[in-house]
């Protein structure tokens, strides 16, 4: 084969897996169904994304294999369908910008009961997390086209976040790495029921995604399909945003009640919001006492301009509105691994929705799926995400 790799990719996987189209005519419809990937496959394709003209010994050095192994992989890849033909052209495709915290995880598990005021044996893991990033992370596993706009150090642990993200799929071009800062750590402790029971961050360095950096990535916002943010944002990054791109649709994650608050000048402008219900409830100073309320908490929140509101109630489920429809729906069982995560993997499945043009409740459907497979998993990010896995959650929900 070709040491140069420039292949045609087919739009169905294209479209799921990096946003990117080609000249390719129509695909037959009984070719739309995705073929299972390896996570090397997975790997050179991310690579194909960065690069459609690296050569196999490149790839082969960056993902530490030989270069007959590289080639292995791609005949592969050519036999299912997924790479074909020489020569191809990329074009830009729908994508989301999200833009939010990166920090290391370092989690702490006890080996039973947490025993408060002593010392615990279990175990301890690290791996990258931030709302933002697990977000952008998770939308990338689904096959959303994802650039990611975040702060870290020019340390150890931002670059394994960057070089992390990159191997998923992730746009990190607009991302800064400062010699002069120390990246985010997000330190948690769990009980024996997999519950956080406290959690300390330290967050200082998002304080220099400023406006003025902000100012400098107009293009790549302007253009931009879905804009995602996170609370965690200063108040003045958070203002811009919301106050300069109301005509993109701008999802919200409020991040904690705390940080909820600085939302609430802005709802006018916001398109999604995910709220838990005690965030819902600060913003908008009503108090739930019972599910039959629901719909008039929704509605406050359509009044000041929010499109779609979707609660998080927890292992109630979620309720959701979109001023056409609202609903509970219920949670689906789980056997949960890690509490981490769940929330970012859900904002992530709507987004991935509305990039798909799905339905509000299919979009909801499909974002509490991905939750389950999120809380499946030890690590922050499952490392299994993906539409395939989440729509075998859904079929099986339904068993």
């Amino acid at each position: 084969m070709n040491a140069f790799i420039a292949p045609f990719l087919k739009l169905t996987y294209l479209k799921q897996m990096f946003g990117i189209q080609t000249n390719v005519c129509p695909i037959n419809p009984m070719d739309s169904e995705i073929t299972h990937m390896t996570e090397r496959e997975l790997k050179i394709l991310a690579l194909l994304k960065q690069d459609p003209l690296m050569p196999q010994q490149d790839m082969a050095d960056k993902l530490s294999m030989s270069r007959s192994a590289v080639a292995g992989h791609i005949m592969n890849l050519t036999n299912k369908g997924i790479i074909r033909g020489k020569g191809y052209i990329l074009a830009e495709a729908p994508y989301v910008v999200v833009i939010g915290g990166a920090n290391m995880d370092i989690l702490g598990r006890p080996a039973g009961e947490l025993r408060v005021g002593d010392s615990n044996p279990g175990s301890v893991s690290c791996s990258p997390g931030g709302v933002g990033r697990n977000i952008a992370e998770n939308l990338a596993r689904l096959g959303t086209d994802t650039r990611l706009t975040t702060a870290v150090g020019k340390d150890t642990y931002g670059q394994e976040i960057i070089e992390h993200c990159q191997r998923a799929g992730i746009d990190m071009k607009h991302t800064l790495q400062l010699p002069d800062s120390v990246t985010s750590t997000y330190l948690s402790v769990l009980n024996g029921e997999s519950d956080m029971h406290v959690a300390i961050n330290d967050m200082a360095i998002l304080e220099r995604l400023s406006v003025d950096v902000l100012k400098s990535q107009q293009a790549i916002l302007q253009r931009a399909n879905v804009i995602i943010v996170d609370a965690n944002l200063s108040q003045t990054s958070l203002a811009y945003i919301l106050s300069n791109y109301a005509e993109i649709p701008l999802f919200v994650d409020p991040v904690s009640c705390a940080k909820a608050i600085k939302l609430k000048p802005y709802l006018n402008a916001i398109h999604t919001l995910k709220p838990n219900l005690k965030e819902a409830e600060q913003l908008s100073g009503i108090t739930i006492t019972d599910h039959d309320q629901l719909p008039e908490l929704a509605n406050w929140f359509h009044a000041q301009g929010v499109e779609r509101i979707f609660l998080s109630l927890g292992v109630e489920g979620v309720f959701f509105s979109d001023k056409q429809e609202q609903a509970l729906l219920p949670a689906i069982p789980v056997s949960m691994i890690n509490a981490n995560g769940a929330g970012d993997a859900f904002l992530a499945g709507l987004a991935h929705g509305f990039i798909q043009d799905w339905s509000t409740r299919k979009s909801t459907e499909f974002a509490m799926a991905a939750a389950v497979v999120a809380l499946s998993d030890i690590a922050t990010i499952n490392p299994n995400m993906s539409e395939i896995s989440v729509n075998r959650v859904i079929k099986e929900s339904l068993c």
